[in-house]
């Protein structure tokens, strides 16, 4: 059974503290009402936990987080998973700006649209690979220094049909790490130093892996999604930036 906490007119210091001690007393499923920006939502913990929002939470949602799987039953303000280590944030609805910032591991899945500079400074360490999947559009420097990690972007469940499916300079700076696009996205879209491939066998299971866990938890088709071919970006070289400066 759920451990409920209603979050109405609590401050954001005092949310977090009650959402740690039912975790310390051995609660395995919270449920939190009328959460309404309160910032830090589980940042910085490492146990697992399942967790439902109802309402719209603030910035750095599961912040540094290392276990803990999120679910976010509407839209997300700035900063989900900001360095998160591992877990899960599901977010049905859209999310912001600065989505999984420097994220090292882990996975976000956002239903919908998400804001700027997302997936900017993902990292990637041996077996870590972080993962966020867009249902709909991206803003501006999608990518943008990424260093390692996979961003898969559909553009399909965007309220924002006028929109191109990323803004400009995706991926700028980035030197390690994947982008795969479905559909494609035009190369004036993106930041200098990089390429775009068509995906092989590996990126194909790759991306159906992923994107097999992201319909099951997000009530998508799997065969629609997977009806548009994908398309693999990804770094020139992994020192963008190596002739700019004289030593």
């Amino acid at each position: 059974m759920a451990f409920e906490i209603d979050a109405k007119e609590l401050h954001y210091r005092e949310l977090n503290k009650l959402i740690r001690k039912a975790i310390a007393q051995g609660e395995k499923h919270l449920v939190l009402k009328n959460v309404n920006g309160q910032r830090y939502i589980a940042a910085g913990v490492s146990a697992e936990v399942d967790i439902d929002i109802y309402g719209v939470p603030g910035l750095d949602l599961g912040a540094f987080m290392r276990g803990p799987r999120i679910r976010v039953h509407g839209n997300t303000q700035d900063g989900a998973g900001n360095t998160m280590d591992d877990g899960k944030i599901i977010v049905e609805g859209m999310a912001g700006d600065v989505v999984g910032y420097a994220m090292r591991g882990g996975k976000i899945f956002v239903a919908s649209d998400v804001g700027y500079r997302v997936g900017i400074h993902m990292k990637a360490y041996m077996d870590k690979i972080p993962v966020i999947v867009i249902g709909g559009k991206a803003g501006d420097f999608l990518g943008e220094y990424m260093a390692g990690g996979i961003i898969i972007l559909l553009g399909m469940y965007s309220r924002y049909p006028e929109r191109p499916i990323a803004g400009i300079f995706l991926g700028t700076g980035m030197h390690g790490g994947v982008i795969y696009v479905r559909g494609g996205v035009p190369e004036t879209q993106l930041g200098g130093a990089l390429q775009i491939e068509e995906v092989n066998e590996e990126d194909q299971k790759i991306i159906e892996q992923h994107l097999s866990e992201y319909s099951k938890d997000l009530n998508y088709k799997l065969e629609e999604i997977l009806a548009e071919k994908f398309v693999k970006i990804r770094p020139k070289t992994h020192r963008p930036y190596g002739k700019l400066y004289a030593y």
